[in-house]
């Protein structure tokens, strides 16, 4: 009777055991059959991904591909102000517009309340996200009304937006007025 009452109080450890040896064959046979042959090429990465992530069209590219054909702002945009700021930021993806040398299509251009709205993804005030000593963070109507400029003025009509503060400089130089920082 003592061996009987042993077997049963191990009964379930027995059973336990049973179905971590089951779970543990069903995991090994998914890896086999689920694990693509070329995991764990690279460490613990997909060797084939290489290859995959080549076939991947481009999209994005650097400005200097977007100064290859639009040289005039090419010299604008690199002694402003935004020279570190990507094209694409403002215009969208290089591969939208050229691909493999050919246009292909046209970027929209902003306009009017579309390139306030634009300048605002980074200069708004109301963004708290932002590096308030590297970007100059404004808020509307108070910019405009502190500038003394109507309230449905568009930034273009004070800035380049290539450059932002290239008239304002330019202005400021023919007033005798010190450049804005």
């Amino acid at each position: 009777m003592h061996n009987q009452s042993r077997s049963k109080y191990n009964s379930h450890l027995i059973k336990l055991i049973v179905a971590l040896i089951v779970a543990g064959g069903l995991g090994y046979f998914a890896r086999q059959v689920f694990m693509p042959a070329s995991m764990g090429t690279y460490g613990h990465y997909r060797g084939d991904d290489i290859v995959d992530q080549l076939n991947v069209p481009i999209r994005l590219q650097t400005n200097e591909s977007c100064f290859q054909c639009h040289r005039p702002i090419r010299q604008i945009h690199k002694e402003g102000i935004h020279n570190s700021v990507s094209c694409e930021i403002c215009h969208g993806p290089f591969g939208d517009h050229i691909q493999d040398g050919k246009k292909v299509g046209v970027l929209p251009v902003k306009k009017g309340k579309e390139i306030t709205q634009l300048c605002l993804r980074c200069h708004n005030k109301v963004i708290q996200a932002r590096p308030r000593k590297s970007i100059k963070m404004i808020g509307l109507p108070e910019h405009l009304e502190q500038k003394g400029v109507r309230v449905d003025h568009t930034c273009d009509q004070c800035h380049m937006v290539h450059d932002p503060l290239l008239w304002i400089n330019q202005a400021k130089r023919m007033m005798g007025i010190k450049e804005a920082i």
